[in-house]
C-alpha cells in the first residue's frame, strides 16, 4: 500500500485502548465478586476442560469497558469524525452490542436453546445493518476484477450471515481458558494495524475512523479481561463475552470493507485490493476453520450443527499431549502468523513479507507437532534400547 497523507490519531486510539483495558480489568473483579455471591457458577459439562465450577458473566465487564471506550472516543476531538453526524457506524455498533449482550446475559443465566439464541444473534446483526453499518460492496478478483455493489436487501442479508458466522465462530472456540479473549485481541490488533494503514493512505478519511476505533476498543477489552481468564482462570466471559467479541470483529471488518481508494493502486495489486477480506479472513482463520469442521462433523453424524461436543481444535491439541496453557499459546501463534502475515503483505513488498511469513509458519508447525515428535523419538529410543538389550543377551548366551 502506498504512502498517503497524515491524520492518524495514534495517541487518541492508544488512549481508548488503554481505557477499555483498565475499566474491563477493574470491572471484572467486581463482577466476579457479585456473581460468586449470587451463586451463578458455570456447571461442569462433558465437553468442558475445567473441573471446578467458576463464575461467568465476565462479558458484562467487557461490555462496560467497551461503553467507556466508545463514549470517550466520541468526546475526543481527533476521533469525533468517526461518529454522528459524520457517520452512523459507531451508533450502529453501540446498539447492536446492547442487543447481543442482553441475549448473552439471558443465555448465561438461564441457558437459552440454540434456536432462540440464533434469533437473538440475527436480531443484533440486523440492528447493526439497519442503523448504517453493513457491507455495501465486494471486490471480486476473478477475470479483470470487478466491484459488486449490494442493494439494501443484499447488504442486510450478507452482513447478517457474516456477523452470525463470526459470533458463532468465537463462541465455538470459547472452551479453554484465555482462548477466545486472546484470539479476539490478536484479531482486533491485526484489523487495527490494517485500519491505521488505510487512515494513513487516505489522509484521515472519515470512513476509515470507525474500524480503527472499534478495533482499538476490542483489543482493549480483551486485554483487560485476559489476566482474569488466562489459565488458571478465575472467571469465564460466558456467551455474553464470546458473542460480543464476534460482533465487534464483524463490525470492524464490515466497517473496513470497501474503504480502500481503488484509484491509488493498479489492478495488478490484488493483495492490496483484497486487503479487507484477506486481513479479516486471516484474523478469524482458526475460529472459522473450527466452526466449519464442527458443523460438518455434527451434520454428518445426524446432529444439530449447534450441538456441543468435545472435538474442537483445542480439544484435539490437548489430546496429542499439549498442556492447557500451551494449547492457548499455539493457537495464539497460528492466528498471529496468519493475521499479521496478511497485514504484512498489504504493507510491505512481497519479497520481504513472504520469507517472514514462511519462517513464522514453519515455526508454528514445529510448535504444534512437538509432542508427537517427542513421542516418536521416545518410542524409537526405547525400541532401540530393547533391541540392544536383546542383542547383548544373545551374545552373552553364545559365549
Amino acid at each position: 500500500m502506498g504512502a498517503g497523507g497524515a491524520g492518524v490519531p495514534l495517541r487518541e486510539l492508544a488512549l481508548i485502548l488503554l481505557a477499555a483495558c483498565a475499566v474491563t480489568y477493574l470491572t471484572t473483579g467486581i463482577i466476579r465478586h457479585a456473581v460468586v455471591r449470587a451463586g451463578l457458577l458455570a456447571d461442569i459439562r462433558d465437553r468442558d476442560v475445567h473441573t471446578i465450577p467458576k463464575p461467568q458473566l465476565g462479558g458484562v465487564a467487557m461490555f462496560t469497558g467497551l461503553v467507556l471506550a466508545v463514549v470517550m472516543a466520541s468526546q475526543l476531538p481527533a476521533l469525533t469524525r468517526g461518529f454522528m453526524p459524520m457517520t452512523p457506524e459507531m451508533h450502529a455498533v453501540f446498539w447492536a452490542s446492547i442487543v447481543i449482550v442482553v441475549v448473552g446475559v439471558i443465555d448465561d443465566i438461564f441457558e437459552l436453546d440454540a434456536v432462540t439464541k440464533l434469533i437473538g444473534q440475527i436480531l443484533a446483526a440486523i440492528v447493526m445493518s439497519a442503523l448504517g453499518l453493513s457491507w455495501t460492496l465486494i471486490y471480486v478478483p476473478f477475470g479483470e476484477g470487478t466491484t459488486v455493489i449490494l442493494d439494501s436487501v443484499q447488504s442486510t442479508v450478507f452482513t447478517t450471515v457474516f456477523t452470525v458466522a463470526l459470533i458463532n465462530a468465537i463462541n465455538f472456540v470459547d472452551g479453554i481458558d484465555g482462548l477466545a479473549a486472546g484470539l479476539g485481541m490478536i484479531a482486533g490488533a491485526a484489523i487495527l494495524v490494517f485500519s491505521l494503514t488505510v487512515l494513513h493512505d487516505q489522509g484521515g478519511a472519515v470512513s476509515a475512523y470507525p474500524p480503527a476505533i472499534i478495533a482499538a476498543a476490542l483489543v482493549g477489552v480483551c486485554a483487560g479481561f485476559l489476566p482474569h481468564n488466562f489459565e488458571p482462570s478465575r472467571i469465564f466471559m460466558g456467551d455474553t463475552g464470546a458473542m460480543l467479541i464476534g460482533l465487534l470483529l464483524s463490525a470492524a471488518a464490515t466497517s473496513a470493507s470497501g474503504k480502500i481508494n481503488m484509484s491509488l493502486y493498479g489492478t495488478e495489486d490484488i493483495v492490496a485490493l483484497l486487503s479487507p477480506f484477506i486481513v479479516v479472513a486471516a484474523a478469524i482463520f482458526i475460529p472459522v476453520l473450527d466452526l466449519v469442521l464442527a458443523v460438518v462433523r455434527r451434520v454428518s453424524a445426524g446432529r444439530s450443527p449447534f450441538a456441543a461436543d468435545r472435538k474442537h481444535l483445542h480439544h484435539r491439541l490437548l489430546d496429542i499431549g499439549h498442556t492447557h496453557r500451551r494449547v492457548v499459546l499455539i493457537l495464539y501463534t497460528w492466528v498471529s502468523v496468519v493475521a499479521f502475515g496478511a497485514v504484512g503483505f498489504t504493507v510491505f513488498p512481497a519479497r520481504i513479507a513472504g520469507p517472514i511469513f514462511g519462517v513464522s509458519a514453519l515455526l508454528a508447525v514445529v510448535l504444534t507437532v512437538l509432542p508427537s515428535l517427542r513421542r516418536a523419538a521416545g518410542t524409537r529410543g526405547s525400541g532401540e534400547g530393547r533391541h540392544m538389550r536383546r542383542s547383548s543377551t544373545s551374545v552373552a548366551r553364545g559365549s
